[in-house]
């Protein structure tokens, strides 16, 4: 968050009165402004890290951490990386960053902001309907305004974020909400509306049927929006307010200096638990209901979990650090996001970390191996999207199992066996991935078939005359270091599912590709085939390689 001068708080302070009002902008060309150039969006997506994403697990007897366990087996969550979206770039605005995620239908909604002294931003929409492809469809860009969190609701963009109100003459506080239109993934400068209310910056936004929950920082409100009018129904004074959550009829907001407190719709203070963590200066800390649970970002100590109901304090997640030597300044959990049984946290400088959440409390599994600093993260179906900062969005998979397995695969086994896989001359073997399952390699001299979700970081072959089948999804190597699927003579490879090969598929002489109906297939490499091999099945090629 950026503050406000002092001069300033005094006008604030004899404006205050007005601050409810709306502005309808009238000249979008003078501080708001599309990307038209079609070529920039294109190149704004980034495939050179895709790939399979390592997983840095906690050695419980030495205590570090490290790509494979101690055991040498099969790991758990076998995540890939889609895709990267670099940060927009405009003149005035050269050093965004991405810092707020919403993910609705097939659109993912991303703000960026800036962290020098003036304020600039931007608004990407983000086609995310074919996952192998994102798209981004439309760019908004602010020349004076940071962009600090958003909301998609039935056709606009709820955005909000700080302006430099004393130089600007429809700005009646710095701290905004923004109405804007967006259909089908395509903004409009045309009745762009903007709400004010009291605070140094806008932190947060949520919406329901009838209104827009706004927080703001320092010396703010929580304030209830009318969505026709724009105009504040209700306030409540906060002194240092970071963020909000919704659940059922229940508003939870998060407080720097004094914790959580949570209103009714009318904003009567139900509940207050105290939080005695040190939140930061200026940064926004995100909260997250889980049923009858409340999930706090706090900063050094990592996520604190509460009961809703009572208050009470049940656990700290504690941030997960790889590798040493982390600058302690940087190691500071900014947001949290909640996917079924599994628990993503943001850590600023030390990643994004995975947990999993069990009856009675969390246990912590690893650090995904992505670069950047990670400030915010959000989750929803088989995907995680989380904003780094100066690298933009990451968009990664989750490879959950399908919910449509043959019945072949319902009762087999899950695989408990050897990160490096091989099967021998003669076996025939039969494996479900369970939950989802990492590999390093897989060598197949006999007969194979996997089921569920599958990665593997390096080659896998088949040799001459054996066997492989999959359904499911399998996906090998990244486009840092591609690998390659290899069948040998007269092997035989049958894919049910999605199969993707960060580097080269080779088929030698009288080997089979096998598709069942309905896979798709998606190979960054090359093609390699014996004149003597055979392609059959009806499949979706997304790179038009055969």
């Amino acid at each position: 968050m950026k503050r406000i001068s002092l001069l300033f708080s005094t006008v604030l302070l004899l404006a205050i009165s007005c601050s409810d009002e709306t502005t309808i902008y009238s000249e979008p060309e003078s501080t708001i402004k599309l990307e038209t150039n079609l070529q920039v969006l294109t190149n704004s997506i980034v495939f050179s890290n895709s790939g399979v994403l390592d997983i840095f697990e906690k050695d419980e007897t030495t205590g570090k951490f490290s790509k494979s366990n101690a055991a040498g087996v099969a790991g758990d969550y076998p995540l890939t990386l889609v895709a990267q979206v670099s940060p927009p770039s405009f003149t005035g605005g050269a050093n965004l960053t991405a810092s707020h995620v919403n993910i609705d239908g097939d659109f993912a909604y991303v703000s960026y902001n800036t962290v020098d002294v003036g304020y600039a931003g931007a608004i990407d929409i983000i086609n995310i309907s074919d996952p192998n492809n994102p798209v981004v469809t439309s760019r908004m860009y602010f020349t004076n305004r940071d962009i600090n969190a958003l909301k998609y609701d039935n056709g606009f963009v709820y955005a909000i974020g700080g302006i430099e109100a004393e130089g600007d003459l429809t700005a009646l506080s710095n701290s905004f909400l923004a109405k804007i239109p967006a259909v089908n993934g395509i903004f409009s400068t045309t009745g762009i509306v903007f709400g004010y209310q009291e605070g140094f910056v806008a932190t947060d936004v949520e919406t329901t049927a009838t209104n827009v929950y706004v927080t703001s920082g320092m010396d703010g409100v929580l304030a209830a929006y009318d969505k026709l009018t724009l105009t504040i129904s209700n306030s409540v004074l906060s002194p240092d307010l970071r963020s909000l959550a919704i659940q059922d009829n229940q508003i939870a907001v998060l407080d720097g200096s004094k914790g959580l407190s949570i209103f009714d719709q009318n904003f009567q203070l139900l509940k207050e638990i105290a939080i005695n963590s040190d939140f930061g200066v200026s940064t926004k800390k995100t909260i997250d209901f889980d049923a009858d649970r409340i999930m706090v970002s706090e900063g050094s100590k990592g996520v604190g979990v509460y009961n809703t109901t009572s208050g009470a304090f049940i656990e700290y997640i504690p941030i997960l650090i790889n590798p040493d030597g982390v600058d302690m300044s940087d190691i500071v959990n900014n947001a949290v996001a909640i996917n079924e049984g599994v628990i993503l946290m943001a850590n600023g400088g030390a990643g994004l970390s995975l947990n999993e959440k069990k009856t009675d409390n969390t246990e912590e599994f690893g650090i995904i191996g992505l670069d950047g600093s990670i400030n915010y993260v959000a989750s929803k179906a088989d995907y995680v999207f989380a904003a780094s900062g100066k690298l933009g969005l990451q968009i990664l998979k989750m490879n959950k199992p399908s919910e449509t397995l043959l019945n072949r695969c319902a009762d087999l086994l899950i695989y408990i066996g050897n990160d490096n896989m091989r099967i021998g001359v003669g076996e025939s073997l039969e494996y479900s991935g369970g939950a989802g399952k990492r590999l390093k390699s897989v060598g197949i001299d006999g007969s194979l078939l996997l089921c569920g979700s599958w990665t593997v970081q390096n080659d896998t072959w088949i040799s001459e005359g054996a066997l492989f089948e999959m359904n499911g999804s399998y996906i090998i190597g990244s486009n840092k270091k591609q690998k390659e699927i290899l069948v040998q003579k007269n092997g035989v490879f049958r894919v049910e599912g999605n199969l993707t090969i960060y580097g080269n598929l080779i088929l030698e002489e009288g080997a089979t590709m096998e598709f069942l109906d309905g896979s798709i297939v998606n190979i960054f490499g090359d093609v390699i085939m014996d004149p003597t091999a055979v392609v059959k099945g009806n499949f979706v090629d997304l790179q038009n390689k055969f």
